[in-house]
This record gives C-alpha cells, structure tokens and sequence, in this order.
C-alpha cells in the first residue's frame, strides 16, 4: 500500500469532525492533520482530548478552505493527500479505493468519490467545465432555479454517476491528489477563500497534464454546507466574487470585455 496522509480544515463543526477523523481512522487512515480555522465551539479542545495522536494546527483567523489546506499538506510527507472536509463521513473500503486508482493509472493525478448525502441519495459532484453561457446561467438562476438547463448540463444531471471515468472536474470535498501533482500546480488558488477553488485546481492539473479521475468505488457521505450554512447571505456574496475571479483568470481575448457585465449581473442577482 502507498502511504496515505489525510489532511482537514475545519470550521465550527466540532461534532462532525470529530465523527470524520472516526470514520478516517476505522478505514485505514492513520496519518491525520486537522487544521483549524479559528472555531469557536470548542473543536480544538475535543479534537485533543479524543485524538492526540493526530496533529493540530490551531489558527488565530480564518483562511478559508482552499488556503487552510495548502498549510495543513506540507505537514505530511506520503506520496498520496487525502484531503476531505468535516461534514464528510468515509465509508468501509473507500480510501483503499481511490488508492487503487492512483496505484493503476500513473497519469491520474486527482480522484474522487461517489457523494451521497446522508439519506443516500446521489450528490452531483462530477462537473463539466461549463461553457461561458452555461456558467452565466448558472450563476444567474441556479439559487432560485435549480433545475435550469444550464445548471443540468453543467452539473450533469443526465450522466450515469455509476460509471468510473476520466471528467474535467470533481467538487473538491473529498479527493486523494498525489502529491508529486500537487507540488507542480502549488495547491490550491488562495484568491478563492471559498466556491470555484475546485474547478480551478483540476484546471490547473489538466492544463499541465495530469488526468481528474471520479470512483463511484469509492463512496462518502456528505452532510452538504455545514460550514457555510452558519452564514448563508456571506455565503452567496463569496460563490459570487469567486465566479467572478474564475472567469477574470480564465477569460481571453474578446470574453475580457465581457467581465464587467458578468460583474453586474452577479451584484443583481443578490436581490429579489
């Protein structure tokens, strides 16, 4: 077995991350580091008291998802990050799983599980890289009009998540990178506190070369937005900025100019 290091960030959760690192360590996972984003509910004290062999890095302030993850990795050495968010629950056998895929295919650099949510039905987390009108109308619709059709084709509604394949990106709550990837594209984007760090990270892996794989195998459990739903309106206004970032990085040529529009759109479609 390739030696595996499980990497958290962890807001305000202290109950479900405490039920993760318990799910982490009954499937295989022995290496653990938790860092903490400044919670306030006493995680930081429970984590100690329940698990003091893992490592914890306690911080002041809160350096959201992505840039909480690029300190927690270089407190590992293994050859294979697991990285996975509290609220998630690991089942039986699927860390082996992912690993299997990394073992067997040497030009995969980052996989990921089936998610479903605790009632056991399927969490979209396979996504296309959307075109810009599908992204647009995402944006614009997708909090008061889920099931728009530029949101089922960027989400992939109508593809067969039972199918283990190459896709172009995978939402990033649970996911085994191997590090040798990881250290050529640098982690993750820190312009993204939160939202679209994902969809940057796997651009950033296929631009260089390396494939994004999905492992409906491998499956977890996902108590969606326990973090963010602690402050929802805050919420919304940072999916919106990061939207905007993403589209400002990737935008070329002609679509630049199209930024300040997006940038409208995306301040009024925070209103009723």
């Amino acid at each position: 077995m390739t030696e595996i290091a499980a990497v958290l960030v962890s807001w305000n959760v202290r109950d479900l991350l405490l039920r993760c690192i318990d799910s982490l360590k009954d499937d295989g996972v022995s290496t653990i580091v938790v860092l903490d984003n400044d919670s306030k509910d006493d995680s930081v004290a429970a984590v100690r008291r329940a698990h003091p062999d893992i490592e914890l890095i306690e911080l002041d302030h809160n350096t959201g998802f992505g840039g909480g993850i690029n300190r927690a990795v270089p407190h590992t050495t293994a050859p294979y990050v697991l990285v996975t968010t509290p609220d998630v629950y690991v089942e039986p056998g699927s860390t082996k799983a992912l690993e299997a895929v990394l073992d067997e295919h040497p030009d995969v650099g980052f996989v990921a599980p089936r998610i479903d949510t605790p009632d056991g039905e399927l969490y979209p987390s396979v996504r296309r890289l959307p075109t810009f009108i599908d992204a647009t109308g995402h944006a614009f619709l997708h909090f008061f009009w889920r099931n728009n059709p530029f949101s089922r084709r960027y989400m992939m509604l109508d593809w067969d998540h039972s199918v283990a394949a190459d896709v172009d990106w995978v939402a990033c709550t649970h996911f085994l990178v191997r590090r040798e990837a990881w250290d050529e594209v640098g982690g993750f984007d820190e312009q993204f506190f939160m939202f679209l760090e994902d969809v940057d990270l796997c651009s950033r892996l296929r631009d260089a070369g390396w494939k994004i794989r999905y492992e409906p195998a491998s499956v977890v459990q996902h108590e969606i937005s326990a973090s963010a739903d602690q402050i929802p309106y805050r919420m919304i206004a940072t999916h919106h900025l990061s939207i905007y970032r993403f589209n400002r990085k990737r935008a070329k040529g002609a679509r630049r100019l199209l930024l300040p529009v997006i940038a409208a759109g995306l301040v009024l479609s925070r209103w009723p």
